[in-house]
């Protein structure tokens, strides 16, 4: 039954999120922290935002099930390193994100702020694990560097 909640949570939370062609750092409010993948492309989030896509043939698959529980767990820690999770569960689908990064199965990836991807797993991952690669980013180290008023 809890997964099931989840499920059903995490529909409605894409569900909700409408991303628009230029957004801005205030453009993404919390609740748009998760997004379905089909209604955005990678290039809006150029230098703003570090996109995690999420795919799995169904939003069923176990795999991706335990991911988006790992994700929701700790979203704030996502939020602070600027990362909106773009989600894709639909196999037969013909959207920009499958056609790029050519998922098979369930498959996780992070992309960096300058378009890189720096991460490609087969299995879910928990934020702890994302957050440390994250944090080894020299994109990142700036920016706690930034946050912190050294140079």
């Amino acid at each position: 039954m809890p997964k099931t909640l989840t499920l059903v949570f995490l529909s409605f939370l894409a569900a909700l999120g409408v991303a628009g062609p230029a957004m801005s750092q205030d453009d993404l409010s919390r609740d748009e922290l998760i997004l379905p993948g089909s209604s955005v492309k990678l290039e809006d989030f150029m230098w703003i935002k570090r996109p995690l896509v999420v795919f799995a043939d169904s939003p069923a698959d176990p795999r991706y099930v335990q991911q988006m529980e790992y994700i929701t767990e700790r979203l704030d820690d996502l939020d602070r390193r600027d990362v909106v999770v773009l989600t894709d569960t639909d196999k037969g689908a013909d959207t920009a994100l499958r056609k790029e990064l050519r998922p098979r199965g369930f498959m996780l990836v992070l992309i960096g702020k300058d378009g890189t991807i720096y991460l490609r797993k087969p299995l879910p991952w928990s934020v702890r694990e994302i957050s440390r690669v994250i944090d080894k980013l020299p994109m990142r180290q700036q920016e706690v560097r930034d946050r912190r008023g050294e140079s």
